[in-house]
């Protein structure tokens, strides 16, 4: 902590001549809360100055960047209302909500969420469109009105207005959104001036590093917070692509899709998680990179989505039982299930049970680092993969293909209700959209002699993550057409995660 010497000066008593006095006093430049007034016992003694600290603030880097931060209000279109009486589960309990739903089911007049009502009677005989309101924050990254913000924040919507610093509100279009990063971008009409934006931090952030969060909190517009970065590269299973930045600066719910800066002006994050047992801010957010976010969204400016290579297997963990039975020294790497037919994978000779352990000579730790540094090339790049393999290594050159985007339906499109039957489940996605949480398990079904549970969250099947029902349903019924027997769920209860293997039966 440097430090800096300002001196306490001391001048002339009234009654008599004293030579003035200099104090040299080493003051801390951050964290100074001012200088406190000198007093004296001497009743003719008279305190003349005193030269006080800097206290140190963040205002002229707030002042600089608060007009580039925006709210984000998007009105979402949302299903119809469950048929289980007039009691929204999902918004009186939460995220948790679909815990409680058995009970309040079988017990709704009990607590009076399903009395008779002949007027709601009436009114749910017609069809009715609901739509529910969600808000979240955002910033500009060109002078011509781009916006950047989480996907979470805008997924689903059907209108996005735009709320600037000073009040004006527009409405923006979306350009485009990658889910896998969870990031997106809005874009506003230009305006007859350019509007003020920021940019993206070039160098990476180190932990220890000041910052500073803007965004809109609970819906309270401009809200600006300060902390530290707590650390670099956190992986909090939610997406296949986390590298997240942990911040301590307080973000809460509403911040999501707003900028992190450092003391520059730079943005060196997009918040858009937060840890927390109540809901609300614990010190722990965490923010996609500055050099993630900043490529992402040049190619969705560029033409509306990301473009990704492919390699095409399924793929799961290396434990210390699987290293040591192939005679890998320590367990790293992916071992290949199984490579997808006709893939990249499949055409370059990649085997059931090869293990992946670096591509173009960076190491792989586990398969999310495999599925990032896979996505991290082009279509149609060529890469080598080194590979263990009947207690060798060797190396395969693989020319990627192309990842293929999430699929735009123009109307939310129902789950195959018959194969989810053969399962066992009941299934809706996420609030977060982390995954798909089971609603309801059939008493004495494959699923539910597995163990799972009401209130689960499937995180992947089979190796590939899942965000809604039809994903689910998807990854099994490839299953079932390649002759398997079974399909491996990874399932998230808690804070824990646990892999379960179903039984796959043909409906």
């Amino acid at each position: 902590m440097t430090t800096s010497n300002k001196s306490l000066t001391i001048l002339k008593p009234l009654n008599r001549v004293l030579a003035a006095t200099t104090i040299a006093v080493g003051i801390a430049s951050i964290g100074a809360l001012g200088a406190s007034l000198l007093h004296t016992n001497q009743a003719n003694a008279e305190l003349v100055s005193v030269i006080a600290p800097q206290t140190p603030s963040f205002a002229d880097v707030v002042e600089a960047v608060s007009p580039a931060v925006v709210s984000v209000r998007v009105e979402a279109k949302l299903q119809p209302a469950s048929d289980h009486g007039n009691f929204s589960f999902d918004r009186r309990f939460g995220e948790g909500g679909n815990r409680y739903r058995e009970f309040f089911r079988d017990r709704g007049q009990e607590f009076g969420f399903n009395r008779p009502n002949r007027r709601n009677d009436r009114r749910n005989k017609r069809p009715r469109r609901r739509f529910g309101m969600s808000q979240g924050s955002g910033f500009f990254v060109s002078g011509d009105g781009y916006i950047v913000t989480n996907n979470h924040v805008i997924e689903n919507g059907a209108k996005f207005t735009i709320v600037m610093s000073d009040g004006t509100e527009m409405e923006a279009s979306l350009v485009g959104a990658d889910a896998r990063t969870d990031l997106a971008v809005l874009k506003v009409e230009k305006a007859d001036k350019e509007y003020t934006f920021v940019e993206f931090a070039a160098k990476p952030s180190r932990v220890g590093d000041w910052v500073v969060a803007v965004g809109n909190p609970f819906g309270l517009g401009g809200t600006v917070t300060a902390g530290i970065i707590s650390a670099n590269g956190r992986d909090i299973a939610r997406r296949q692509y986390d590298d997240f930045i942990q911040i301590d600066a307080a973000v809460n719910k509403g911040n999501s899709g707003g900028p992190t800066f450092n003391l520059s002006g730079q943005v060196i994050g997009v918040n858009t998680a937060i840890f927390s047992p109540s809901g609300g801010n614990v010190g722990i957010a965490f923010a996609i990179p500055a050099k993630t976010a900043s490529v992402i969204v040049d190619d969705l400016i560029d033409d509306g989505h990301v473009v990704r290579g492919w390699l095409g297997v399924r793929i799961q963990p290396v434990s210390k039982d699987i290293a040591d039975s192939v005679g890998l020294e320590k367990a790293r790497g992916a071992i290949v299930t199984d490579p997808q037919p006709d893939s990249p994978a499949e055409k370059a000779g990649i085997r059931s049970g090869d293990i992946i352990t670096a591509v173009d000579g960076k190491s792989v730790k586990g398969p999310k680092q495999l599925a990032k540094l896979i996505g991290s090339f082009t279509p149609d790049s060529k890469v080598n993969l080194s590979i263990w393999r009947d207690g060798e290594a060797m190396e395969l050159a693989v020319t990627l293909g192309k990842l293929a985007g999430p699929k735009t339906f123009a109307a939310a499109s129902a789950p195959d209700l018959n194969a989810l039957a053969t399962l066992g489940l009941e299934l809706e996605t996420a609030p977060d959209g982390a995954g798909v949480v089971i609603t309801n398990v059939e008493p004495g079904s494959d699923a539910a002699r597995k163990g799972m549970k009401t209130g689960d969250i499937i995180a992947s099947v089979n190796g590939e993550d899942v965000t809604r029902p039809q994903d689910v349903v998807k990854v099994v019924k490839e299953a079932s057409d390649l002759g398997r027997k079974a399909a491996l769920f990874q399932v998230k209860r808690g804070d824990s995660s646990t892999f379960i293997a179903v039984p796959i039966t043909k409906g």
